[in-house]
């Protein structure tokens, strides 16, 4: 990559995700958006007009071409984002593709592999990663704020019409709950707890064949567990919990895009008592601007300008 101050974006895609990663790189100030490549004229027009992008293609090929642009964020479809990103990472663009990286595990390897192979950065758009919240999450954790980690609990469930032509029902664009909502909680998981050592799922299917709701258990040494849950045909509270020995941590919904959490040590003085037991419950504002994409736009831009490969 090159060392100019500014990591120049291209966008493939014109799609919501597309607009709100567009949103975000207006709070970046070393970022800037200078292309964005559409399947059609008409849409890419229509979106260079909206973020005034200066370079709008017809064509993703056309836009990874372009030798201004230094990163392509890919937000199409799951089951189009291994053959987006191979063909940016090809052209030597730095890749920040949307979630879910790919649909399976070949398909990611596949990305990871060819990146490693030719030295081009390729990162996941886990954007709820970088929020200040989970930053400052993180740091708690570290700090040993609530004991040791015995929990967590996440669940990512709302409720859409049935519609199979929908991309979240039709397995040809890579539909169900987790793909689409159940990354959050999972992630979450692997953010606080690693890599698990059983997973246990299950699921109830729609009829087109793709998970309506689906939940998994995440197994680690010494009887931790991870309880999460996601769903698009039931409606349900969009919350965090990590449990630990000496406390927990609550993160509210919308838990994917926080802005703010409780913080609760066990034995403060407060006045919840229940069975003799005292908890006391602090929220912690933590202040964020836009719409919270802008974060990992920022942070992609740091680790180009350090010269690193991936996350």
């Amino acid at each position: 990559g090159n060392s100019m101050a500014k990591t120049r974006w291209g966008i493939i895609s014109t799609g919501g995700i597309a607009n709100f990663f567009a949103e975000g790189l207006t709070h970046v100030e070393d970022a800037e958006l200078v292309a964005v490549g559409s399947r059609t004229q008409a849409s890419a027009d229509a979106f260079g007009d909206k973020w005034n992008v200066p370079r709008r293609y017809d064509s993703y090929q056309a836009l990874v071409d372009d030798p201004d642009v230094d990163a392509v964020y890919i937000g199409t479809p799951h089951n189009y984002h291994r053959d987006n990103a191979i063909m940016a990472i090809e052209a030597g663009k730095a890749v920040l593709c949307e979630k879910p990286f790919a649909v399976n595990y070949d398909e990611a390897k596949a990305m990871v592999d060819l990146a490693r192979a030719k030295g081009v950065f390729l990162m996941e758009a886990m954007w709820t990663r970088f929020l200040p919240a989970y930053v400052k999450i993180r740091e708690l954790l570290a700090a040993g704020a609530i004991g040791e980690v015995r929990m967590v609990q996440a669940d990512f469930c709302f409720d859409a019409d049935y519609d199979p032509k929908h991309r979240l029902f039709n397995p040809d664009l890579a539909g169900g709950a987790m793909l689409d909502v159940g990354i959050y909680p999972i992630a979450f998981a692997y953010m606080v707890l690693g890599e698990p050592q059983q997973v246990t799922g299950t699921a109830i299917k729609a009829p087109t064949g793709v998970d309506e709701h689906s939940c998994y258990m995440f197994q680690y040494e010494g009887g931790v567990t991870a309880m999460l849950s996601s769903s698009v045909g039931t409606r349900a509270p969009v919350e965090a919990k990590i449990i630990g020995t000496k406390g927990y941590i609550k993160v509210p919904q919308p838990f994917f895009n926080a802005r703010r959490f409780v913080l609760a040590r066990h034995g403060g003085e407060s006045e919840f008592i229940y069975e003799g037991k005292i908890f006391d419950e602090e929220l912690i504002e933590v202040p964020t601007v836009g719409v919270g994409y802008n974060y990992e736009a920022a942070a992609v831009g740091q680790y180009l300008r350090d010269g690193k490969t991936e996350s």
